[in-house]
Parts: structure tokens; sequence; C-alpha cells
């Protein structure tokens, strides 16, 4: 009986994603207005979530700063960035790496709610990728970074890459650390099938560099708000490892 019970719930759950999915993309399609699409896609995605049994639960949303920022996470499951767009306000674009762009459905989807591709394994196509992002946060776009680029299937947190913190540097804006749990719980990195279980987004507080100089500011702004979501993860530090 738990065996078609889970059977039951992951076809149930999987449909569900699929139904809204799919809705939310021809939504998208036609609906005018970035800001409007992005309200649509997080409501489609508070509700996947609440039918799906995964409750969220969101703290310090009081600490994001009323202007500019960026905001950086940990990243332990493919429903890492649909928990972030349900529970951050829907002025954040996300940054995603750039194979995500060439997925049926996916990709024109991301590509209609201002999503930045950034292409990881060709430096020169990186580098472009790059200034792009880098321009739009300085015309005071606010993002949404997973700087540990992939997520492991052991628990813990990875080496941080240094694309989100040059960013903030560049452009003079805060970095907000956010720790999610409980996404690895629902849907294992180790495989497809989602489970319910609550979810949390924790946000932090705003780390702002003391160095003027850029360079010297993306490390610290690096350092300390991956000791801040180290320090409120509970998950080992695999960086050390």
């Amino acid at each position: 009986m738990r065996v078609l019970r889970s059977l039951l719930y992951e076809t149930y759950a999987c449909v569900a994603f699929a139904l809204l999915s799919v809705g939310a993309l021809l939504a998208v399609l036609v609906v005018p207005g970035l800001a409007r699409r992005r309200a649509l896609v997080q409501a489609t995605a508070r509700l996947f979530l609440s039918v799906a049994g995964m409750r969220l639960t969101v703290s310090g949303l009081e600490r994001l700063p009323p202007g500019q920022c960026v905001v950086v996470a940990n990243h332990s499951s493919y429903l890492d960035g649909l928990v972030l767009t349900a529970a951050l306000p829907p002025r954040f674009g996300f940054v995603i790496k750039r194979e995500m762009a060439g997925v049926p459905f996916a990709g024109s989807l991301l590509r209609r709610i201002g999503a930045e591709f950034v292409e990881r394994f060709d430096r020169h196509k990186g580098a472009t990728d790059a200034r792009r992002v880098l321009r739009n946060a300085a015309n005071g776009h606010s993002l949404v970074f997973f700087p540990e680029g992939t997520f492991s299937v052991t628990p813990g947190l990875l080496k941080f890459h240094a694309g989100a913190f040059i960013t903030a540097a560049r452009a003079g804006c805060p970095i907000v650390p956010a720790v999610v749990r409980g996404t690895r719980q629902a849907l294992s990195p180790k495989g497809f099938a989602p489970r319910p279980a609550p979810i949390e987004v924790e946000l932090l507080a705003p780390v702002v560099a003391s160095a003027g100089e850029p360079n010297k500011a993306s490390v610290e702004l690096r350092q300390r708000a991956r000791s801040a979501i180290l320090d409120r993860l509970n998950e080992p530090d695999l960086a050390a490892a």
C-alpha cells in the first residue's frame, strides 16, 4: 500500500506540474508586460506547491532592500528555482545556466519572464553573458543566483562561483543571502520522484562590502554571504572537504 500511495502521489504531482506549466506558458506568451508575466508565474508556482502538499514558509521578506539587490541561495534540488519564484517578489529575475534555454517549453517560459542565461563552459560566450547580466544589474534589475552552479547528491554547501558577487560589487548593490530548506526531501537529487514535504525559505540580513574596489568587494561579499548561509543551513561545508 505504501508503494501504491507513493506511485499515485508521484503521478498526481507530475500531472499537476505538467498542466500548470503548460497553462503558465500559454498565458505568458500572450500577457503583456514583464511584471505581469512574473506575477502570473509566481502565482502558478505557489499553486503547484500547495496542491502538491509542499507547504512553503517564507521568513525575512522584510530584509529585502526596497531598491536593487542580488539574492544568492544554496542549491540542492531542481525545485529550488520554482520555490524562490514562489517566495520572492516578482521584481526579481533569475540567472540560469544556458542549457535551460534549449529545453522545450521551459526555455520559452523563462525567456518571457526575463531570465538571464549564462554560458558555463565556453569562456568567450560566458564573458559576453556576464557583461549582459552586469548591464542589466547596472540598470537597476534585481537578480537571483545559485552561486554553487549545481547541486550535489551529498547534502552540503559547495564552493561559490564569483559571478553573482562581481555583478553586485560592480553594480554597487547589496547581496541578500537566502537559505532554502526541504527541497532535497521534496525532490531528491537522486531522481525525479517528488514527495510531499514542508519547504522553508529564510532571507538573511543584506551584506554590503566595506571595500570600495570591485574585485576586493566581490571577494568580501562572497565570503560573508557564504558564511551566513552555511551558518543557517545546518549542512556540511563541502568546499572544505
